[in-house]
C-alpha cells in the first residue's frame, strides 16, 4: 500500500514520540526519586529503548519507513535513497515527536520530578550526560572526547546492521530475483528488436511482488524483532559512558523541552541543560550514519 507523504510525517511524529515514551519513560522510572521502579538498574532503561525502537518498528516500518532518527534519514539522502525533498519534513517530525513524547513522559512522572534532588537524574531522564563530566573544563573535555567515540561507534553499529536486517532479511531475495528475472525478459526482448513498455514492465515487477509478499512479511517482522534487541544490546553493552543517544532527535528535543520547562514543573533542585555538551549527541550520530550507509551501499547495493 502507498502512503501519502503527509501521513509519513505523521508516522515519524507517532513513530518518535513513542520512543521517547518508553526509552525515556524507563529512564525516568529508575532514575526520579518515588517511582515504583526506582534504582531498579541499567537493564529496565535498555529493556525501554529495545522496546522504543522495536513497536514503531513493528507497527509503522511499512508506512515512513520508521527512520525516528534524523541521522539515519540525512545517510540515507546523502547516499541517495532517500529524496532530499523530504528530509527536512521527516527531520521536523522526528523533533516534535520527540519534544511530545517527553512531555507526556514529564506529565506522567512530575510528582517524582519535584521530589528528585540530583539535577543530573532530572535532566538524565531528558537527554544524554557524560559519565566523566564532573564539572570541570578538563572533565568537559574528556567527557567530550569520549561522548563522541561512544556515539560515533554505537550509531554505527546501529545504522548498518538496521540496513543489514532491513534490506537483507529472509526473503528480500525473492524480489531481487523477480526484478533480475524481469530485466533478463526485456533485455532479451530488446535484443529481438523488440520494445516493452515501461507501464508493462512496472505492472510486471508489482505483480511479481504481490506474489512474494506473504513469503517476505515474516521475514520483515523478524528483522524488526532483531532491531528492537539490537538497541537493547546497544545500551546495555555501550550504554555506560553517555547513555547513549544515537538519535540526535532523540536528544535534542528533550535537551530543548527541558531548558524550557521552570522549576515548578520539574522542582527546585532542576540544573542546567548541559549545552556544552549537547552538539556530541548530534554530530556523532549523523557522521556515523552518513559511513555505515555509504559502506552498506558500496557492500551491498
Amino acid at each position: 500500500m502507498d502512503f501519502t507523504w503527509a501521513i509519513k510525517y505523521a508516522t515519524e511524529f507517532l513513530a518518535t514520540a513513542i520512543l521517547i515514551i518508553l526509552g525515556n519513560g524507563a529512564v525516568a522510572n529508575v532514575e526520579l526519586k518515588g517511582t515504583k521502579g526506582h534504582q531498579s538498574g541499567w537493564i529496565v532503561i535498555a529493556v525501554g529503548y529495545g522496546m522504543g525502537v522495536m513497536i514503531p518498528a513493528l507497527m509503522f516500518g511499512n508506512v515512513s519507513g520508521n527512520h525516528i532518527n534524523p541521522a539515519f534519514t540525512l545517510g540515507l539522502a546523502i547516499s541517495g535513497l532517500f529524496p532530499w525533498a523530504q528530509v527536512a519534513p521527516y527531520i521536523i517530525a522526528q523533533v516534535l515527536g520527540a519534544i511530545f513524547g517527553q512531555a507526556l513522559v514529564v506529565a506522567t512522572h512530575r510528582p517524582y520530578y519535584l521530589k528528585t534532588e540530583n539535577p543530573n537524574n532530572i535532566l538524565g531522564t531528558f537527554s544524554t550526560i557524560s559519565s566523566l563530566d564532573n564539572g570541570t573544563k578538563e572533565s568537559h573535555f574528556a567527557a567530550t572526547v569520549n561522548g563522541f567515540v561512544n556515539e560515533f561507534v554505537g550509531s554505527f553499529v546501529l545504522f548498518f546492521a538496521a540496513l543489514g536486517m532491513t534490506k537483507n532479511f529472509f526473503g528480500a531475495e525473492l524480489v531481487s530475483k523477480a526484478q533480475a528475472a524481469i530485466n533478463a525478459q526485456v533485455a532479451q526482448a530488446t535484443t529481438q528488436g523488440q520494445t516493452i513498455p515501461q507501464e508493462q514492465v512496472t505492472a510486471a515487477l508489482d505483480q511479481a511482488k504481490e506474489q512474494v509478499a506473504p513469503f517476505m512479511t515474516s521475514g520483515l517482522g523478524i528483522a524488526h524483532l532483531a532491531l528492537g534487541f539490537l538497541v537493547m544490546a546497544l545500551v546495555t553493552s555501550l550504554g555506560g559512558p553517555t547513555g547513549p543517544a544515537l538519535n540526535p532527535a532523540r536528544d535534542l528535543g528533550p535537551r530543548l523541552l527541558h531548558a524550557f520547562l521552570p522549576k515548578s514543573v520539574l522542582g527546585e533542585h532542576k540544573g542546567d541543560s548541559k549545552w556544552w555538551y549537547s552538539w556530541v549527541p548530534v554530530v556523532a550520530p549523523i557522521a556515523a550514519a552518513i559511513a555505515a550507509v555509504a559502506i552498506f551501499k558500496f557492500l551491498y547495493l
